[in-house]
């Protein structure tokens, strides 16, 4: 792989290092600010909401710009955003400036996996992909743990301070190992952009997404007191198991991209297939200290063994310039997913039938994303029938 694909990955650290690392420093935030543990918590959905609104708008608005210029200037927003956290006089100052950090999020991810394929052989696309995601993975493996404790030593501010100076890093790697481009000012148009990412394979594609994601935080979201409630483990066990989680996120991640590149299709079925049965039998791995340790990674690892044939799909289908454009709203439908996954699995913790019930409803997200892809499957055969068709006419 190339350096300049590294330098995409360093990107992606920090933005998931920022998205994240809030988690554990909501109670020092709420100290701060004299709000409660739940309006602290309000910052990640506020993070997970800029996201979905500027991934599509941030996509337009730079559409004829040089992707490395894109990519520069989105760091620069993360940047400004961390710094603007770590000086937050006030709570609504906090979330204005998490919303802002959060636009840069979904357009960086989404051009950065056009420049990422674009870097590499046909043949490595899907790997390409899951390398830039890889900076996502070991966030949480280490980036997020160490935030964390960083923000508990010095204070909830530090740990801004530190992503920040990440994001100056970033910007210095992805202007000096880039590639030059000139961008697509003359061909590009939002209109035809958006007409592309109407097609019917395309939106399925998002609604795989949505609901692949959806089954992975419905569990995850409430992993801790599953596994001390259910489990039986200790409150100080948690976080060592969150890392075997992590271990499968990186390992999953890679995995899925090599099989896409072998086989899109088969491997866009086969990975929500496994998630699908790994969430089921979660349920019943619960009730079991090692069966549960070892099903923490399989979510992780079968959960983001998705991520880059999802990707793929919805680039691959979108087409030439409005690629961009689609891959940027598949980065807003996995936190839409997210989002999603949360409501349901608190809807069954709430309204029954229970915490322990949690993973097997999740389980029916990723058969429902097969039942989609499966759809768009079928749309796209029988496009070129009608097509032969009404040209016969």
């Amino acid at each position: 792989m190339p350096l300049a694909l590294y330098a995409l990955t360093a990107g992606a650290f920090g933005i998931g290092v920022t998205e994240f690392v809030i988690m554990g420093l909501l109670i020092e935030v709420s100290d701060t600010f004299h709000v409660s543990i739940a309006s602290a918590g309000l910052l990640i959905s506020g993070y997970a909401l800029g996201v979905v609104a500027g991934a599509p708008v941030l996509t337009v608005l730079t559409g004829g710009w040089p992707r490395k210029t894109v990519l520069i200037a989105l760091m620069m927003i993360f940047t400004v955003g961390n710094i603007a956290c770590a000086l937050a006089p006030s709570y609504g100052f906090l979330m204005a400036a998490r919303v802002l950090t959060a636009l840069a999020h979904g357009t960086f991810f989404g051009v950065g996996s056009v420049v990422a394929t674009g870097l590499v052989a046909q043949d490595k696309r899907a790997s390409a992909i899951a390398v830039m995601f890889t900076g996502l993975t070991v966030a949480n493996i280490l980036g997020v743990p160490f935030g964390t404790w960083l923000g508990q030593q010095f204070g909830w501010r530090a740990t801004f301070w530190a992503v920040a100076l990440v994001g100056v890093v970033a910007i210095l790697v992805l202007a000096l190992l880039l590639p030059k481009d000139k961008g697509d000012a003359e061909t590009a148009d939002w209109r035809a952009d958006l007409r592309a990412i109407a097609r019917k394979p395309v939106l399925l594609g998002f609604t795989s997404t949505v609901l692949g994601f959806a089954g992975v935080f419905a569990v995850f979201t409430y992993i801790a007191p599953a596994l001390t409630r259910i489990t039986g483990f200790s409150d100080a066990a948690v976080s060592p198991i969150l890392l075997v989680f992590g271990g499968g996120l990186i390992v999953g991640n890679l995995l899925g991209g090599k099989l896409a590149d072998r086989s899109l299709v088969p491997s866009l079925l086969g990975t929500l297939a496994a998630l699908g049965i790994v969430l089921a039998l979660m349920t019943f791995a619960l009730h079991s200290k090692t069966a549960a340790v070892l099903f923490v990674g399989l979510m992780g690892a079968t959960g983001f063994a998705t991520v880059a044939p999802l990707q793929l799909w919805v680039m691959e289908k979108a087409h030439g310039a409005g690629q961009s454009l689609a891959s940027s709203f598949n980065i807003a439908a996995f936190n839409l997913g997210n989002a999603i996954g949360a409501w349901a699995g608190g809807t069954v913790i709430d309204h029954g039938p229970g915490l322990g019930s949690v993973p097997f409803v999740a389980a029916l997200f990723p058969l429902a994303a097969i039942a989609v892809t499966l759809i768009a499957l079928r749309a796209e055969r029988t496009a070129p029938a009608k097509a032969c068709e009404s040209s016969a006419a």
